[in-house]
């Protein structure tokens, strides 16, 4: 190779690199929206649930929560326990994820598939085993520790049970 093709590739070399480093920095500039730190919230409380760790889901919870269903912070681990005592395998789905924020208040809306198969990654795959398919709303409290749920309503979808309200199994 001639040094005038050792420059050019030289050139190359650091210009690839100079757009690499540029691209790995670029997504760090992004300031976390208090939109994203919610959702944040709603994904910890999906996953904690998949791994039935009902300490990691009360640790999104504010002391003060109290829902329409007359759950506190304390009856809620017992709804929990119940649940995963019932099922032996859990995986969540959350689709139509709506989130707004207002000063320190907040409300997340969605509807989840709660399957008690193994994720697949099709909707498809799970329906012979869902547990069922919930609209929740959740609102949610700017404390000092961070964005905490203050309250959880939530009904089953798609089922004609009565009122189509329904405590999570």
């Amino acid at each position: 190779m001639r040094s005038g093709e050792k420059g050019y590739a030289m050139k190359r070399i650091v210009m690839i690199l100079v757009l690499f480093g540029l691209a790995v920095v670029t997504p760090g500039c992004h300031k976390e929206t208090e939109q994203d730190k919610v959702k944040k919230v709603i994904t910890n409380i999906q996953k904690s649930a998949e791994e039935k760790d009902i300490r990691k889901i009360v640790n999104n919870l504010s002391k003060s929560y109290h829902d329409p269903q007359g759950f506190d912070y304390d009856t809620i681990k017992g709804v929990l326990l119940g649940y995963f005592y019932q099922h032996t395998k859990i995986s969540a789905y959350i689709t139509d994820l709506e989130i707004s924020v207002v000063n320190i208040s907040a409300k997340a809306m969605f509807q989840a598939i709660l399957t008690g198969g193994s994720k697949t990654g099709s909707a498809a795959d799970i329906i012979p085993e869902s547990l069922g398919v919930y609209a929740f709303e959740i609102l949610l409290k700017k404390e000092p520790e961070g964005w905490k749920v203050i309250s959880a309503k939530w009904e089953r979808v798609g089922n004609d049970q009565g009122s189509g309200k329904a405590e999570i199994p």
